[in-house]
């Protein structure tokens, strides 16, 4: 039988929480944790790890590992010169040690330090498909996985696609493939696709489209 003082006890937390949603402010500025130290454990040329004392904004002291990163670029790029109903999107498939398997994923790569967000989906479409845009447009940003990775990403819609010469790096080994929406869909529906970025772009995607059709 459950305990009905438990119950009580989480729907007043769940209840707190929805009235407290929105962050503190102070002075019209999100109140942030304080920093109390900070010492970098690990570097490397993709990201470093640091090790915080913070004070947050609640007010209680806590420690956090963090890997800082510059942040990452997502491109959504789509052959919809045939039909805009189904375009085509710009797919690859690479080997992904991390997950220890081969991935079906959108473009996507590291913003260089000092580099402009839309700069860096350009160059990083080039270097991975060898395709160019005609027309760029942002469509959400997010975090993977917040709780200890400080990386944003940026996805980025791209039309107009011209085709080019790839630029890939010396670790890069791609396979491209265009693949209409409808197809990118039913391989999300069966769990051929697994790569966070990919399903958080074409979902939102498409859900953005039919909601524009309805209109």
């Amino acid at each position: 039988m459950p305990n009905r003082k438990a119950a009580k006890t989480a729907k007043t937390r769940i209840s707190r929480v929805k009235k407290s949603s929105r962050p503190p402010k102070k002075r019209g500025v999100l109140v942030k944790a304080a920093i109390l130290s900070s010492e970098t454990v690990f570097e490397c040329p993709l990201f470093r790890i640091q090790h915080d004392k913070i004070l947050e904004p609640g007010g209680r002291q806590n420690e956090r590992d963090v890997i800082r990163h510059n942040g990452s670029v997502v491109i959504l790029a789509l052959d919809n010169s045939k039909s805009k109903k189904n375009p085509w999107i710009v797919m690859e498939r690479q080997y992904r040690h991390a997950a220890n398997q081969y991935l079906w994923e959108l473009p996507a790569g590291k913003i260089d330090a000092g580099e402009e967000p839309l700069a860096a989906a350009k160059r990083e479409l080039i270097e991975e498909t060898g395709y160019r845009a005609k027309k760029w447009g942002p469509l959400v940003e997010y975090y993977a996985s917040p709780g200890f990775l400080g990386e944003s990403m940026k996805v980025f819609i791209a039309e107009g696609l011209r085709a080019g010469d790839a630029e890939p790096e010396d670790d890069e080994e791609i396979e491209l493939r265009l693949v209409r929406l409808s197809d990118v869909l039913k391989m999300i529906d069966r769990g051929a696709i697994l790569d966070g970025k990919t399903l958080t772009s074409v979902l939102l995607y498409s859900r953005q489209k039919e909601k524009r059709t309805r209109l």
